[in-house]
């Protein structure tokens, strides 16, 4: 007896949706939160160029609306940055050196782009009004990264409270976290985490640390842990791992916890530095530790998957039963450390200067400088096989991953550059001070 071969209609139309879903997800344009998709800074598009600079594959340039550290996102056909607009600056009186805090007059806002053509789409004033805290000199008050589930935008200014807006602007909901100081005064810089449709923010301070998860569709509390922290700037991350899902911050500590409801899981101890640069992981291990200078090194460590308790190594070692290996001298500071192909790349933000380790054995392979650099403050990234970081003047450094060092070469643009890059699929999302460019052939 034959078998019927024919499809059916309705069988037919399973498989043509399918398809038309499929080539929907590998089409479409989602750099979503700080450091993409996986929080990796691993760009997948599949015709970016290999090469720029004030004059090529420079696709379109849109003056910056304000001042911002935090990086861009894009999401199908739009570009969201945030920043904070000086609107009316306090004039000196004749006994003062700098103006009052109070004083100054600033407008905390979300711009929307057309990712084609650069052109700005909307514009929304979360808030206008004088600044609640202080700020370090060469900082701004939009320093963290927004992050999008593709039908909300959510904005988190530090001390100036949390925003959501739908994709035309609208204003959904906002939610007043409070006013803290923060260590000198230097502000804010963690960026918020979504994660089934819970947003996580982080708010570490000198005065009454903690960490909150909020409905994202209403900003109705879901649950709040107290933090003993001072101020911190790393942004959490959601790791998947090959035993469960966590939620991991760090501090004077590192802390899992689990993101449902705030319960700890694990904590690991820290000697020194400072939380700056965020984890980075895959299924096995996660990769953190705190960010410092030249004599004030922090210990890079890697956790193992199901780790439970407290896990710091007893006196004078480097492992225990959750940590598989340590190194006191890897030089871990302000950018996020770049996990590829089973290295780990820890970029200086000093001097272009560059290590890689084996992941797995912590083996140190190289530390070199790739050419004299200026202070490199934004995460590298990997496109094509291609690791690339750009110092604050712009200037770019492409290396060949691998075992061995090697530099392929540098491309620049004249700005000043601290955010960390978006990407689409066939073009880079650059923000600096004086524009935000889109890079692309």
């Amino acid at each position: 007896m034959k078998r019927n071969r024919q499809l059916l209609p309705e069988t037919i139309l399973v498989i043509i949706t399918g398809a038309l879903l499929l080539l929907s997800a590998c089409t479409t344009n989602e750099w979503h939160q700080f450091r993409g998709a996986g929080a990796d800074m691993i760009v997948t598009g599949k015709n970016l160029p290999t090469e720029w600079n004030d004059s090529l594959n420079i696709r379109w340039t849109q003056a910056m609306n304000g001042e911002s550290w935090s990086s861009p996102l894009v999401w199908g056909d739009k570009v969201f940055y945030s920043s904070a607009v000086l609107v009316d600056k306090a004039p000196l009186t004749e006994s003062e050196t700098s103006p009052s805090l109070s004083q100054d007059v600033y407008k905390w806002q979300l711009t929307c782009l057309d990712v084609k053509t650069g052109k700005n789409l909307w514009i929304a004033v979360a808030r206008e009004g004088n600044p609640r805290t202080k700020k370090h000199a060469g900082s701004t008050y939009a320093c963290e990264t927004p992050v999008t589930d593709g039908k909300h935008v959510y904005v988190y200014f530090g001390m100036h409270g949390v925003y959501c807006y739908d994709l035309n602007g609208a204003l959904v909901w906002e939610k007043d976290l409070g006013a803290y100081e923060t260590q000198r005064g230097w502000g804010t810089g963690s960026s918020p985490v979504l994660y089934k449709q819970l947003l996580f923010v982080l708010v570490d301070n000198e005065e009454s640390s903690f960490l909150v998860a909020l409905d994202a569709l209403t900003g109705e509390e879901k649950w709040k842990v107290a933090r003993d922290e001072k101020t911190t700037y790393s942004t959490p991350v959601i790791w998947e791992n090959n035993f469960r899902t966590e939620l991991v911050t760090l501090g004077s500590l590192a802390r899992s916890y689990n993101p449902e409801n705030g319960d700890q899981i694990w904590e690991l101890a820290f000697e020194k530095g400072r939380a700056v640069a965020s984890p980075v992981f895959d299924k096995e291990k996660i990769y953190l530790g705190l960010s410092g200078g030249p004599r004030d090194i922090g210990t890079l460590y890697a956790v193992k998957a199901g780790a439970e308790g407290n896990i710091s190594p007893a006196p004078g070692e480097s492992t225990s039963k959750f940590v598989a290996w340590s190194d006191s001298l890897a030089g871990l500071c302000y950018p996020s450390p770049l996990l590829y192909n089973g290295l780990l790349y820890v970029l200086s933000d000093r001097g272009g200067e560059i290590s890689c380790f084996d992941a797995t054995s912590g083996k140190k392979l190289y530390k070199e400088s790739a050419g004299k650099s200026a202070a490199c403050w934004a995460s590298p990234w990997i496109y094509n096989d291609r690791l690339y970081f750009y110092d604050e003047k712009g200037l770019t450094y492409v290396l060949k991953p691998g075992r061995t060092f090697e530099v392929l070469g540098t491309h620049s643009i004249d700005d000043k550059f601290w955010s960390s890059i978006a990407a689409t699929n066939d073009a880079y999302i650059f923000k600096g001070v004086k524009n935000i460019y889109c890079v692309g052939k």
